[in-house]
């Protein structure tokens, strides 16, 4: 937070840009009249454009004609351009009108704005409680050792039983009025931030499509490496943290069970807060919201492979093309030389090439192998000395270690690298000792082994040398 990252993220982030614009109230007001409030993904160009000029005629009403002066068609065009990028202007498949959508950031400033507003209502106990939960999750679901998983299971089970023998009994707890509302408000607070988290989910991939339209474009490498390369990147963002979390998402949505269950919790939970919260919630019709804004991410995924497909059409198509060209070349030079063929036998040379030339038969047919024969050689007895001390010299390296030292320095950083691991904790059994570092990192999805960059470690080894190993790059990630 220093100051001239504040002064240049003030001048460059769209979201403070925004927040700072002249025209801030105007654009904001009307973006989440458009987009936020009424939950749409994308609206037409000639709709959103009707949309401004009656609210522009609306505030001139109430403020004066001198106010916002421009055009509805202008405003757009200045809310759409790469100075303000507030909103996202794109074409689809289905029609030539160009059609809006909120970017990210705009996104970020309205949740923020939402934000400041006072509350009549603040639910702390909800809150809470999920933050307990959470916690429990993840020390639940990690935790190796079966003897403690069996015990906590043990523990809710006999708090489930003491729960069923006390409604037995007729005792029967439930949530009063102010709980329910407490959790019903959070949870749609949860669903619309989550709806807002799925245009920056969508950017993100739109990145992606957008980064490898352009090395298709500027690249002059063979058609190999450069799918190489792309499938690579896509792989990355499909296998990253975000990735694999919208995949989960999707499934979990796309489960016919998981939406009937899902309905049908909305619709119980709708009856017990009749009257008592907006009917207009966003929770009525999260599941047709959450469909729509997970279509758009897929889409922009599968324009991503549709690219790739063209492409290699594309270039399937040059490469015939240009076969063809020499066909045709060919055949003409042979019409052109019928009538005065070459005097000579040698009429063509091919400098610093010689074909090469094997033939079939030209191998050597198979040779069964002789039955080796086995001499009968009388076995003495014998003395030897053997130093066996090396037998007792092994070292073990113990992987919970190593793993201990890698993750007590990710508690203070995002990623560590292989050689400040060693700095922080020198090697005290050589070459094995850095092997199974290696071999951690070799099993662990999140931890990078770049083989296009090396460095160069320098070890104490058990004779008391210091040596050095070339070595892979090696990051190990939280």
């Amino acid at each position: 937070m220093e100051y001239g990252f504040l002064l240049k993220l003030k001048q460059s982030h769209p979201t403070l840009r925004l927040l700072s614009a002249d025209n801030a109230p105007l654009i904001i007001s009307f973006l989440y009249v458009q987009f936020v409030k009424a939950n749409r993904r994308s609206i037409p160009y000639s709709e959103l454009i009707s949309r401004l000029d009656d609210y522009l005629y609306h505030l001139r009403e109430l403020y004066g004609d001198d106010r916002h002066p421009k055009r509805a068609k202008d405003y757009l065009d200045d809310w759409s351009d790469e100075r303000s990028p507030f909103l996202r202007r794109y074409y689809t498949d289905r029609s030539d009108e160009p059609e809006f959508d909120l970017t990210p950031a705009t996104e970020k400033a309205i949740e923020w704005i939402q934000d400041l507003q006072a509350r009549e209502f603040v639910g702390t106990e909800s809150r809470l409680l999920t933050v307990f939960q959470l916690l429990r999750e993840i020390v639940r679901e990690t935790e190796q050792d079966p003897r403690l998983r069996i015990e906590e299971l043990e523990r809710r089970r006999s708090q489930i039983d003491v729960e069923i023998a006390r409604i037995r009994s007729g005792r029967i707890e439930t949530l009063d009025a102010t709980q329910v509302r407490e959790r019903f408000y959070q949870a749609e607070d949860t669903a619309r931030k989550l709806l807002a988290d799925f245009r920056q989910v969508e950017y993100n991939f739109r990145a992606l499509d957008r980064r490898t339209r352009e090395r298709i474009a500027m690249s002059d490498r063979p058609k190999g490496e450069m799918l190489d390369e792309i499938f690579t990147g896509h792989d990355e963002i499909r296998d990253s943290d975000q990735g694999r979390s919208f995949r989960a998402f999707w499934e979990f949505l796309m489960s016919p069970q998981r939406q009937e269950e899902l309905d049908a919790l909305v619709e119980a939970v709708f009856v017990l807060v009749s009257g008592k919260t907006d009917a207009d919630s966003i929770l009525q019709r999260i599941r047709y919201f959450l469909l729509e804004a997970g279509e758009k991410i897929y889409l922009t995924n599968n324009r991503l492979v549709e690219q790739l497909r063209k492409y290699l059409d594309d270039q399937a198509w040059l490469e015939n093309k240009r076969i063809m060209d020499l066909i045709r070349g060919i055949e003409k030079q042979a019409v052109v030389l019928k009538d005065a063929p070459p005097p000579g036998r040698v009429f063509v040379h091919v400098d610093h090439l010689r074909p090469g030339i094997d033939l079939v038969m030209s191998r050597g047919l198979f040779v069964p192998p002789k039955n080796p024969v086995f001499e009968t050689v009388e076995v003495l007895e014998g003395e030897a000395e053997v130093a066996v001390d090396i037998l007792f010299q092994q070292t073990y390296i113990d992987e919970q270690e190593l793993i201990a030292n890698i993750q007590r320095l990710l508690q203070g950083q995002g990623q560590v690298s292989l050689s400040q691991v060693l700095d922080a904790f020198p090697v005290s059994k050589g070459v094995a000792e850095v092997v199974g570092y290696v071999n951690l990192a070799a099993k662990d999805e999140k931890a990078l082994i770049d083989g296009g960059k090396q460095e160069i470690l320098e070890i104490l080894c058990d004779d008391g040398k210091s040596r050095r190993i070339r070595l892979p790059t090696v990051l190990y990630t939280r």
